[in-house]
């Protein structure tokens, strides 16, 4: 089925289409989110509202991006998110402390992904965590086109900002990066 017929078929409601657009976009959609959150339980839950909110969007869907950019861009939207909240949530603990728990972010996601060797794991880690450390618009661009290996235009569109100002996010987290991990290597 093209794309043209399964948003057809989605829009109707047809939920053997709606599965089958799980099935093709949930592992990339789901390593995406994880890479840029790192937690695998946040992960899950982001990657399970991004489709639900697929579902009761899709007849709002205008066409002007492929099927496959706007869910991507919903589900960084909602990763971004998490970050705010826990940014938030840093700040007020900072503030005071004795009214919420101190919550450690867990960096089980770099052990989850296949794609890393035994061998590498340390090392994985070691990069997750200076990556984990940007600035949230750097984090993500650098983690859609270095990570996932996504193409510059893609990234654009799910961030919806220009090719000159992804280029420049992706390259000062490069720069940040050399920098934090010069002292590893």
């Amino acid at each position: 089925m093209n794309e043209q017929e399964l948003i057809k078929q989605l829009k109707l409601g047809n939920e053997p289409a709606f599965k089958m657009l799980v099935e093709a976009h949930s592992n990339r959609v789901h390593y995406t989110v994880l890479n840029i959150l790192q937690n695998a339980i946040d992960t899950e839950d982001i990657v399970q509202e991004t489709f639900i909110q697929v579902f009761e969007s899709i007849k709002h869907f205008k066409e002007a991006s492929s099927l496959a950019t706007w869910i991507y861009r919903i589900a960084v939207h909602k990763a971004l998110d998490i970050i705010r909240k826990q940014k938030n949530r840093a700040r007020l603990h900072a503030i005071v402390p004795w009214w919420m728990p101190d919550e450690n972010k867990s960096i089980d996601a770099v052990y989850l992904n296949p794609g890393i060797l035994i061998e590498h794991k340390e090392k994985a880690v070691r990069i997750f965590k200076a990556i984990n450390e940007l600035p949230h618009q750097q984090r993500v661009a650098f983690t859609l086109i270095k990570v996932q290996g996504m193409k510059y235009e893609e990234a654009c569109e799910i961030l919806q900002l220009s090719v000159k100002a992804v280029e420049s996010l992706v390259s000062r987290a490069r720069v940040k990066l050399k920098t934090r991990l010069e002292n590893d290597y």
